[in-house]
């Protein structure tokens, strides 16, 4: 774009802005841009010389005044658009969405915005009662039988982002969009914003304000998940929110299950949108349960359970001398695999019962569904792939999501896996062990799997597109001392197996490295997975192939 033209999209722009904040930001940077300030130019060309793209992961991005950053404007023409593509399918009937909100900046403002703006497009627009975890408003749209859902929120994205995720209700169950639904949602938007000013919408406050009793239904929904037993009494575990909005939630279903209350991290047990005592909030990151270890020691816990900041994901810790601090926190392919024995055998005699993961996650969900005379389902990556996977009992990814409850949501629900991790914690009790022994037992029945990540943050999303199509190019012979046996591309897959922008390296001892991009950050993923003999031959073989796999990396960026 021209200086001219980004000059005019950013007046254009801050005509239509509901908002005194951005339009002042706005204003400063047209008006240094106007000036000559080649900065403020370029912090234009940032903002306005494309949209932030509506996916199958709906909107998400920095706040801030511009077609590429997350503002009241774009919301408004988000759930405009939204709004016309569930009258158009709706067949003359009043569609009936559902919004919720975490506690992130702007995330109360932008689900009010999307209640007057669904009610002034004429649906029936319900806002839950407060901000809440996202699992409770994917539970919501079954349990009010809505025909949509909108969460606003950026889960455990930097502290300056914020998002807009879309479910659908009816047939899908409840489930995240999809394509090529997200397509004809994203069309719509775009005949909104090419339309003009936002201020011109159509809206009412005659939407509604959902009782607590969708909120007490999920309570009993989640806790029905795994009742105490008698090995719970008397454990020691600390849980934290990350200042997210999970802890309210958890403590009343924790009450209500019957498990005794934890110890919680207390700087963290409140929502704040600055996220102040972790650098990134997200439990997957060094440090960022370093809090919780702490109080761990105290307490003298017995387990740490941590969610996200808007609760549909879970981390677990267990006590371990040998690691730093005390405590090692269990990888999502672990927990992943603790939950999916659980469920497995309870669903075992069932059937059309399925396990499923994404296809990044560990093999070892679909050994154990063998095992227990179940359908397993391999996915490409998201809940929205999982969560549809046929006769579902059980579905998780290796990023801390877990689907357990498929009956009443249908999407990663950090509360309710943590409801059946205390199950299985305290069935360990009544018998004298704990999850370290439950991890080791699952080694012994099933085999042992190793796995690990090559996460590569970048500024510059073309080393990405660079160090792809190197790969794609010239696939490489051997990941370290590992013969690389087969290479696939998904863009290339047959017909019913998953598809997309990822590569697989099956390797000569039996190892698997899967190289992707992430759908939702500017990094590189890497995924690492193994099966020895021992839990301690899984690991050495990981740390091989990472180490391999950082060589390859260097060279092909």
């Amino acid at each position: 774009m021209s200086a001219e033209d980004l000059l005019a999209s950013a007046r254009a722009w801050i005509r239509q802005d509901p908002d005194a904040e951005t339009r002042d930001e706005l204003a400063g940077i047209v008006t240094r841009a106007a000036g000559g300030d080649a900065a403020a130019l370029e912090d234009l060309d940032d903002r306005f010389r494309t949209r932030l793209a509506f996916g199958t992961a709906g909107l998400r991005g920095a706040l801030g005044a511009g077609s590429n950053r997350m503002n009241r404007v774009l919301v408004a023409q988000a759930a405009a658009g939204f709004a016309a593509y569930l009258l158009e399918r709706s067949a003359g009937a009043t569609p009936t969405v559902v919004v919720g909100y975490d506690g992130r900046r702007n995330s109360r403002r932008f689900a009010l915005d999307s209640a007057e703006l669904f009610a002034g497009a004429g649906l029936r627009a319900i806002l839950l009662p407060r901000l809440l975890p996202t699992p409770v408003l994917a539970f919501a749209v079954r349990h009010l039988g809505a025909d949509a859902g909108v969460m606003v929120t950026a889960s455990h994205n930097p502290p300056n982002d914020n998002g807009y995720k879309v479910y659908l209700g009816g047939p899908d169950e409840g489930s995240q969009i999809v394509a090529p639904v997200d397509a004809e949602i994203a069309a719509r938007i775009q005949r909104v914003a090419d339309a003009g000013d936002v201020g011109l919408l159509p809206r009412s406050d005659a939407y509604e304000i959902a009782g607590e009793e969708v909120v007490t239904a999920y309570i009993e929904a989640t806790a029905a998940v795994a009742p105490a037993g008698s090995g719970a009494d008397g454990l020691r575990w600390v849980y934290t929110a990350m200042h997210g909005v999970g802890g309210e939630t958890v403590e009343r279903i924790v009450r209500t299950a019957g498990y005794p209350q934890p110890t919680v991290v207390r700087a963290q047990q409140h929502p704040d949108p600055t996220f102040r005592t972790v650098s990134f909030p997200n439990p997957e990151e060094p440090g960022a349960l370093d809090l919780s270890y702490e109080v761990g020691r105290s307490a003298r816990a017995e387990l740490i359970i941590a969610n996200d900041p808007d609760a549909d994901r879970l981390a677990v810790a267990i006590p371990d001398q040998d690691a730093p601090g005390g405590w090692r926190r269990l990888s999502g392919n672990e927990v992943g695999l603790l939950l999916g024995a659980r469920a497995a055998r309870a669903a075992e005699g069932t059937p059309g019962a399925t396990l499923a993961c994404s296809l990044v996650s560990s093999p070892g969900l679909g050994v154990i569904a063998r095992h227990h005379g179940l359908g397993f389902a391999e996915t490409l990556t998201g809940f929205k792939w999982i969560s549809r996977a046929e006769g579902i009992v059980f579905g998780f990814e290796e990023a801390l999501g877990y689907l357990v409850n498929p009956e009443t949501v249908r999407d990663k629900d950090g509360i309710s896996a943590a409801v059946a991790l205390l199950g299985l914690a305290s069935e360990a009790r009544e018998r004298g062990e704990s999850l370290s022994t439950l991890l080791a037992e699952l080694g012994e029945t099933y085999g042992h799997f190793g796995s690990g990540q090559v996460s590569i943050r970048v500024e510059d999303l073309s080393i990405i597109g660079t160090v792809m199509t190197s790969l794609r190019q010239t696939p490489p012979a051997s990941i370290g001392d590992a013969v690389v046996e087969s290479a696939e591309d998904l863009l290339h897959a047959p017909e019913g197996q998953p598809s997309g922008d990822v590569l697989r390296y099956r390797l000569a001892d039996g190892g698997r490295v899967i190289v992707r991009p992430s759908g939702t950050e500017p990094k590189l993923k890497v995924y690492i997975d193994t099966r020895a003999d021992s839990a301690e031959s899984a690991a050495a073989a990981v740390a091989a192939i990472e180490a391999g796999v950082r060589v390859l990396l260097d060279e092909r960026s």
